[in-house]
């Protein structure tokens, strides 16, 4: 077993825990969580998505999510509209008020991501995507494998 520190989950959580007060303080200088920024920037690219599939692309649980959804919706920047075609499917729709959110926040997490960028060359950032990416698709590939462990 590889010791505690250097185990792949153990180097990402570090990562993570040192890549992202930048960016959740700029979340929270707009009053928004981590979560909640994850379903905006998802609506932002795509509006009026299912919230079963805002689940899927924002890696939230639904139970988890409709609590985000909720907050979002109090603050006057998403809103539930029902399916005209099957009333079992809700769509979780930008307000105005949300859309015009973009302008502001973007330019603010840009720059953060253009300075986490800076300490890397353009191919080891495009090297450590592709790896990390090679390692989730293969780990959801075995997540039904019995004994795999990642």
């Amino acid at each position: 077993m590889k010791p505690f520190e250097s185990s792949l989950p153990m180097v990402l959580y570090h990562t993570l825990d040192a890549v992202m007060p930048p960016f959740r303080g700029i979340f929270a200088s707009f009053g928004l969580t981590e979560q909640q920024w994850r379903v905006l920037r998802v609506l932002w690219e795509r509006d009026a998505r299912p919230l079963l599939a805002l689940s899927e692309k924002t890696l939230i649980q639904a139970p988890s999510l409709v609590g985000v959804v909720d907050r979002l919706q109090r603050d006057g920047l998403v809103e539930r509209r029902r399916s005209r075609t099957d009333r079992r499917v809700v769509r979780i729709c930008l307000t105005a008020r949300g859309k015009a959110l973009k302008s502001r926040v973007t330019p603010l997490v840009d720059a953060a991501y253009s300075r986490l960028e800076s300490t890397v060359s353009e191919s080891e950032w495009a090297a450590l995507k592709a790896t990390l990416h090679k390692i989730a698709g293969h780990a959801r590939a075995a997540e039904g494998e019995v004994g795999a462990v990642w």
